[in-house]
Order: structure tokens, then C-alpha cells, then sequence
């Protein structure tokens, strides 16, 4: 049995844990709160980009000649973008994005296409390296908050790789955020928009509001062609800039999560720490009686 100086120790460093990990998650917590604000923010003005852009690729007669609107002929490189976060101590968070970015790796890779990785996130970024698959691009160090001007540069460096001929489909996945506790992970096709997940109907999107905008007659001035021309490079970044805040707010809300459970442990642990102490403490003092009365019998 350890002595009573020992587990003292022992609960004293637990208990530092237990402070620390509540803190953690006080922080996460009123992070999440301003990150569900951005989303609420930013989930109208996305939805308004994907609708404009479903309807003027379907208004439109013929495909503008712009080079990241020209499908390719056949699907050889696929680009796969990992969203991620530069931090870990979120549980599965970061974990399930790789995992599922690898397994798409795999599926294509048996179909005998090459696989280009791209990631944002210093996690996605070290975990691909230590694999051996070095990302084409890789973007850090703005996951807690990340700003337009970060999804802008995300997008311009997919759509040079895809204008490029670097690669034939761009693929991303990420965290899309549910609630504190859920997060499911998200595959998206991006790139090229005639296989765009933006052309199906946006499973999170209020349907009534769908179905009226489906039925309205709209007129374009400019032509379809022209006003697809201007809309696809904002969708592709405000699609990237809505992977990231989901991507934020559920870090933080798996971050708060992870952090609620250890402080749970932490507390368990500590209980059974101090029934140990006590139990050694009992076990001390009733060696004490029994030399006591050992040495009284023994004058005697």
C-alpha cells in the first residue's frame, strides 16, 4: 500500500489536472458561443450563394468558358482538403477527419487515381506529414477564429491546382456542427460544379424555403452565363469559409465536451484517491495502537 505522503501527492497533482481542465473548458465554452454566432451569421448568406448557383447553372444554356468551370475529361488526380485544427485535446475532433480522409485516399487509389492531399490545421497538417503524404498546400496558425481573408486564400490555391490541371476533383472534409455535444463528419465534393454537391439540394437548408424559391420565376440580367461566371469563385470561397467555422465550432464544442469528461474523471479519481489515503491513514494508526500495547504488555 503506498504511504499517506504519496497518495497526498497523488491527489494534489490530480487536483491541478482537475483545475486546469475545467478552465479548458470555461474557455471552449464561451468560444463556442461566439462560433454558433458566426455560423447563424453566415448560414443565410451561404444558402443564398447556393441557391443563386443552382439556379444559374440550371438557367444556363451553355456553360461559360472559364477555365474553372471546364469539366475535365477524365477524374485522374483527386484533391482531397482535410479541415482540421491546429490544436489537440478535442477528443475525436481531429481523428475522424483524418480517418475519413484516408479511407477516401484509399477508395480512389484502388480506382486507380493519384490522391493530392491539401489541409488546413497544424494536426492535419503533421499527421499527412507522418504518414508520408506530404499536402500540396497547407494552411495554419487561424483555426480558433478563422476570417474570410483565410478561406479566400484556401480557395485560390484549390481552384490554381484544379485551373492547373493539377487535379480533376477537389474533394473536402470536415466537422460539420450539430450541437455542443455531436459533430458528424462531412464529405463535399467542391470542384468541378458539374459535380458540385452545391447542384443537390442542401440537405441542412429549411425546405420550405427550397421549395418557394423553386417555384419563383427569375429573371437574369445579366444572362445565366455571365452572372455563373461571377458566382463560382464566391462559392467556392464561402463554401471553404463555411467548412472552417463549423469546422471551429466543433472543435470547441468537442474541445468542452473532452475537457467536461476529464474534469468527471479527474473528480472520480480524486475521490478514490482520498478513500486510499484514509484507508492508510486508518492502517497507520492501528499499526501505532498495536505497538502501543505491545510495549505496555511487554513492561508488564
Amino acid at each position: 500500500m503506498a504511504s499517506q505522503r504519496d497518495v497526498k501527492n497523488r491527489i494534489s497533482s490530480v487536483q491541478n489536472i482537475e483545475k486546469i481542465t475545467r478552465a479548458m473548458q470555461m474557455v471552449a465554452a464561451a468560444r463556442l458561443r461566439r462560433a454558433e454566432q458566426r455560423i447563424a451569421a453566415l448560414r443565410p448568406y451561404a444558402g443564398a450563394i447556393r441557391r443563386m448557383t443552382r439556379q444559374a447553372a440550371a438557367a444556363a444554356e451553355n456553360v461559360p468558358s472559364l477555365p474553372i468551370l471546364n469539366e475535365h475529361d477524365s477524374v485522374e488526380t483527386v484533391g482531397i482538403m482535410l479541415v482540421t485544427g491546429d490544436r489537440g485535446l478535442a477528443g475525436a475532433f481531429n481523428s475522424q477527419i483524418i480517418r475519413a480522409g484516408l479511407r477516401a485516399a484509399a477508395e480512389h487509389e484502388a480506382e486507380g487515381r493519384k490522391v493530392v492531399f491539401f489541409a488546413s490545421g497544424r494536426r492535419g497538417v503533421s499527421t499527412l506529414r507522418f504518414r508520408n503524404r506530404d499536402p500540396r498546400g497547407e494552411w495554419v496558425g487561424f483555426t480558433d477564429r478563422p476570417a474570410y481573408a483565410d478561406a479566400r486564400e484556401i480557395a485560390e490555391g484549390l481552384m490554381a491546382c484544379y485551373v492547373d490541371g493539377e487535379v480533376d476533383l477537389v474533394e473536402v472534409f470536415y466537422n460539420g456542427y450539430i450541437s455542443a455535444l455531436t459533430q458528424e463528419v462531412r464529405r463535399e465534393t467542391l470542384l468541378p460544379l458539374q459535380q458540385a454537391t452545391i447542384l443537390d439540394v442542401d440537405p441542412h437548408a429549411d425546405e420550405d424555403e427550397e421549395r418557394e424559391h423553386a417555384r419563383s420565376l427569375v429573371e437574369y440580367e445579366p444572362d445565366p452565363e455571365e452572372i455563373l461566371r461571377r458566382l463560382v469563385p464566391d462559392y467556392v470561397e464561402i463554401s471553404i469559409f463555411r467548412a472552417l467555422l463549423e469546422s471551429t465550432a466543433s472543435e470547441h464544442g468537442a474541445r468542452m465536451t473532452a475537457m467536461r469528461n476529464a474534469s468527471e474523471n479527474a473528480g472520480e479519481l480524486i475521490d478514490d484517491l482520498t478513500l486510499e489515503m484514509n484507508r492508510a491513514r486508518q492502517a497507520d494508526i492501528t499499526q501505532e495502537i498495536m505497538e502501543v500495547v505491545a510495549g505496555a504488555e511487554s513492561i508488564s
